[in-house]
This record gives structure tokens, C-alpha cells and sequence, in this order.
């Protein structure tokens, strides 16, 4: 009986290894990731769009919206163009908030009210709740949106042009057993 040579089957292993995952890899670049990101910049409301993240059960997006953008449509539109893309994977779409100390203390003061709406699923209670938080602020407004999965909070400074993004995931109710 022959003895196998050792170093030609390690040289065989490590180039297999090599094109099995590198064209693995090169496949989620070119045909997965980079056409994605170029959708999702063409996308209103989007000034920029970071590199999606592919993992084994989820792909995440995070996206810098331009000034005037709805975070409502534009949340909705990311997750739909995402899932295109996503071949069953969990889609997570993070939107990008720019520090600004003041509007995190707005936020940090609305909380506790909006954490109760949350829980109690009184989600009209909200707008007047953040409405509440940003009276007597000058330069700032708020909007609050909901669809049938989220309610997406944006708290604008007008003065110093940056804005919070919050969205919120709805549980929907469900019916118990008598």
C-alpha cells in the first residue's frame, strides 16, 4: 500500500479551502451586499448608506437620512428593499442619529411617558406626550408616525440642524385564552 504524500494534500485542502470560501465571500460582495448599498443610496430620504452586514440569520443596514426625510417612509422603503436581499434572513434597519445633548435630554424626559403608551398599547397618547416634552423648546419640533409594525419619534433642532430617530416596534394584541 502507497503512503499518501502529506505536503501535495495539504497544498490540495488549503487551495479548496481558499476558493470555497473566498468565492463564498466574493459572491456576498458582488451580488448581495454592494447592489443593495447602491439601492438603498438612491432611496429618498437616505444621504447615506453604510455597508450591509450579512450574518448567518440576520442582515443589518444602518442609514443616514438626509434633513427632510420622513423616517416612517423611508424606514418602510429600507426594510422593503432589504428584504429583497435578505433570502429569508432576519432584517434589522438601524437609522443613524448625529449626537446632540439637548435632544437627548428631550427624549430622556418624554421616556417614561412613552414607555407607558408602549405598555399599555395607548400609542395616541404619544404626539401629545412628545408635544408635551419639546413645549417652550425654541428651534425644535417633533413628529410622530406609525405603521402597522413601528412608531417611528424624530425630534428635529431646526437651530443646529441634526435630529433624533427613535422607532419603536408595536406588539400587536393578541387574544388569550378564556
Amino acid at each position: 500500500m502507497r503512503k499518501p504524500r502529506v505536503l501535495p494534500l495539504a497544498i490540495t485542502v488549503v487551495v479548496t479551502a481558499v476558493l470555497l470560501f473566498g468565492g463564498f465571500a466574493l459572491y456576498k460582495q458582488m451580488v448581495v451586499a454592494a447592489p443593495l448599498a447602491d439601492k438603498l443610496e438612491e432611496m429618498n430620504g437616505v444621504a447615506e448608506a453604510s455597508k450591509p452586514e450579512i450574518g448567518q440569520k440576520e442582515l443589518k443596514v444602518k442609514l443616514k437620512l438626509s434633513a427632510d426625510a420622513s423616517l416612517r417612509e423611508t424606514y418602510g422603503n429600507a426594510v422593503k428593499q432589504t428584504a429583497g436581499f435578505a433570502g429569508g434572513k432576519k432584517v434589522m434597519v438601524q437609522v443613524e442619529n448625529v449626537p446632540n445633548e439637548q435632544l437627548e435630554q428631550l427624549w430622556y424626559g418624554a421616556m417614561f411617558e412613552i414607555a407607558e403608551a408602549m405598555e399599555t398599547k395607548a400609542y395616541s397618547t404619544i404626539p401629545a406626550a412628545m408635544e408635551k416634552a419639546v413645549a417652550g423648546v425654541d428651534g425644535v419640533t417633533t413628529v410622530t408616525e406609525m405603521d402597522e409594525n413601528n412608531v417611528y419619534i424624530t425630534i428635529r433642532s431646526e437651530q443646529e440642524g441634526t435630529a433624533k430617530y427613535v422607532v419603536l416596534p408595536r406588539t400587536p394584541n393578541t387574544m388569550e385564552v378564556w
